[in-house]
């Protein structure tokens, strides 16, 4: 992104993020992490890799 673009929110740690259950594939924002998923799978952050 070119300077003086940013996006002012994006980093903020109080701004939503996207969370995928790794067993059934559900998406979830949530500003913390939103903990087990019902079908019992963990979530992960969409923004952290697998790695």
């Amino acid at each position: 992104m070119p300077h003086g673009q940013d996006v002012e929110a994006e980093n903020d740690p109080t701004s939503s993020s996207t969370y995928e259950c790794l067993q059934c594939g559900d998406i979830v924002e949530a500003k913390t992490h939103p903990g087990a998923c019902d079908c019992g799978g963990d979530y992960q952050n969409r923004a952290k890799s697998l790695e």
